[in-house]
C-alpha cells in the first residue's frame, strides 16, 4: 500500500521546514523536537482522576502518573503500566499525557505511566532498573490502586516498547499472578542486525538511522553488547512462557521487520500473539493523531483490541484448571 497521503504531507512539511535529525543534534534539541512531535497527539479526553505519585529508591526516585477512567462499576479495573517512547533519551510523563488518557478511556483501564531515568545522564541499564521497580511497585499496590492484580499489562511505544519487552523477559515468573499482557507499539527490538526495513526507510520517514544510532550512543556506557537481550530483546535465547502479546508496527517504519520477527518468535514458542502492521503508516503514527486521521482510527482499534484482550485474560483466569 502507498504511504498514507496525510502522512506523506506531514513528512513533506517536516522536510520543507528542515526538521531533519542528524548526528550533530544535541540532547536538548532531540528532547525539544520530540516534545513538539508528541504535541501533535492533540488534546486528550477528560478522566476521573490523574494523580502523580513517586516510588522512592536509594538510587532514584521514579515519578509515576496514574490515569483513572470513569467507572461503570465498583469492581477493580485492569491496569496498564506504560513506558513512554523517545529512544530512551527523550520523552516523559508530559509528552505522553494524551496517549495515556486515550488508552485509559479506550481500554477502560487504569494507566500508570512511568517516568524512568533517561540517557545520557543515566545510561544502560538505569531505565530497565526503573521499569522493573515500577512494575514491582504496581503489582504490590494493586489493592490501593483499585486495580485487578490478574489483569496487569505492560505497554510501551518505540524505546518504551523495548522496556516493556525486556520487563516481560527479565521478570518472567517473578509475580503471582503474572503479567497478563504486553502491548508493543513500533518497538525497538534489535540493534544487533540491520533489517530490510531499517535499510529501506533509513531516511525520510521520520525516524532515521542517524537518530537511532545517536540515541544508542547516548544510552551506551561504552561497552554495550548489542546482542544482549536487555538491549535487543529479539535476541533472547528463550521467549517461552512470556505474556500474550499485541504487537503493532507501521508499514513505512525502519523498525517494522523486528516487530514482525519478534511476533514470529513468540508464536513459535507458543506465546499467544496478535500482530498488526498498519498499512501506509510511519513510525510514531499513534502520536500524530491530530494530523493523520487514519492514525486516530488505528489508535482507537488498538485500544479496543487491548480492552478485549484484558477481558479475555480475566476469563482465562476464571476458568477451572
Amino acid at each position: 500500500m502507498p504511504l498514507d497521503p496525510h502522512a506523506k504531507r506531514f513528512l513533506d512539511m517536516m522536510a520543507a521546514a528542515g526538521s531533519k535529525t542528524g548526528a550533530s543534534d544535541t540532547i536538548e534539541t532531540r528532547r525539544n523536537a520530540f516534545a513538539r512531535l508528541m504535541a501533535l497527539s492533540g488534546p486528550g479526553p477528560a478522566l476521573v482522576g490523574v494523580v502523580d505519585k513517586t516510588v522512592a529508591r536509594p538510587e532514584a526516585t521514579i515519578p509515576l502518573r496514574v490515569y483513572t477512567p470513569r467507572r461503570a462499576t465498583d469492581r477493580p479495573l485492569p491496569a496498564i503500566i506504560y513506558f513512554h517512547g523517545g529512544g530512551l533519551v527523550a520523552g516523559g510523563l508530559d509528552t505522553h499525557d494524551t496517549l495515556c488518557r486515550v488508552l485509559a478511556v479506550g481500554c477502560d483501564a487504569v494507566v500508570i505511566a512511568v517516568g524512568y531515568r533517561l540517557a545520557p545522564e543515566h545510561k544502560f541499564p538505569a531505565a530497565i532498573a526503573d521499569a522493573e521497580v515500577a512494575t514491582d511497585w504496581v503489582c504490590a499496590h494493586a489493592t490501593a490502586l483499585a486495580i485487578d492484580p490478574e489483569r496487569i499489562a505492560v505497554a510501551g511505544d518505540s524505546g518504551g516498547g523495548t522496556l516493556a519487552a525486556i520487563v516481560c523477559q527479565t521478570m518472567r515468573g517473578r509475580h503471582s499472578p503474572p503479567i497478563a499482557l504486553q502491548l508493543l507499539l513500533c518497538p525497538v527490538l534489535d540493534f544487533a542486525a540491520e533489517s530490510a526495513s531499517r535499510r529501506a526507510f533509513a531516511e525520510g520517514y521520520l525516524l532515521d538511522r542517524a537518530t537511532l544510532d545517536r540515541d544508542l550512543a547516548h544510552y551506551s556506557p561504552g561497552n554495550l553488547d548489542r546482542m544482549d537481550p536487555r538491549v535487543s530483546p529479539l535476541r533472547a535465547a528463550d521467549v517461552a512462557g512470556l505474556p500474550p502479546a499485541l504487537i503493532h508496527t507501521a508499514e513505512f517504519d525502519p523498525l517494522r521487520d523486528e516487530g514482525d520477527a519478534y511476533a514470529e518468535r513468540l508464536r513459535q514458542a507458543g506465546v499467544p500473539v496478535r500482530y498488526t502492521c498498519h498499512a501506509g503508516m510511519i513510525h510514531h503514527f499513534y502520536g500524530l493523531t491530530s494530523v493523520i486521521p487514519a492514525a486516530r482510527r488505528a489508535l482507537e482499534a488498538i485500544s479496543g483490541e487491548m480492552r478485549t484482550a484484558l477481558a479475555e485474560a480475566s476469563q482465562r483466569r476464571s476458568r477451572p484448571a
